[in-house]
């Protein structure tokens, strides 16, 4: 049994280093249903409030990784919140309609867009903000990748 509860756990765990990639994934859910789902089938026993408040900590700048650097990326390079969100569906449809390069491609083109179709910015300035929104999303997904190895390494010191 402990080889298909690892197997479960594996791929939970999996699951929410997918999702660095693709954007629809709940990450941060299934971080937590392999702690969650660790705790049901052996013992909650090792997790304390330390623990969970570490834990809780980490999720918290999880979601906020991606908001925030979506915004300092569109920002920095001169977007406005048109072009953050912009970016942001481009993040969620570009990979549907240009599969793989879609996650990169995706972000670029919404911001640019909603730049030049809301803001009238010129093409120049609207390029320049979507490279931004890129370099916003690609800082997020580093991010994100340091801070779920550091509950995944948490968890395994814990238990």
């Amino acid at each position: 049994m402990d080889l298909i509860y690892w197997t479960i756990i594996g791929i939970l765990f999996a699951g929410a280093f997918a999702s660095l990639f693709i954007p629809i994934l709940p990450g941060v859910l299934l971080m937590l249903g392999g702690f969650i789902l660790y705790g049901v089938f052996y013992s909650f026993e090792p997790f304390n409030w330390l623990f969970w408040s570490i834990q809780g900590m980490f999720v918290a700048l999880l979601f906020g990784a991606d908001y925030i650097a979506n915004i300092i990326g569109v920002k920095k390079y001169g977007g406005s919140k048109a072009g953050i969100w912009g970016s942001t569906a481009g993040l969620i449809v570009g990979p549907f309609i240009i599969p793989i390069v879609g996650i990169l491609i995706g972000p670029f083109i919404g911001a640019a867009l909603a730049e030049l179709l809301v803001n009238k910015k010129n093409l120049n300035d609207a390029i320049k903000i979507g490279f931004g929104s890129v370099v916003g999303f690609v800082s997020s997904v580093v991010t994100k990748a340091i801070i779920m190895v550091i509950m995944l390494i948490s968890f395994f010191m814990i238990i």
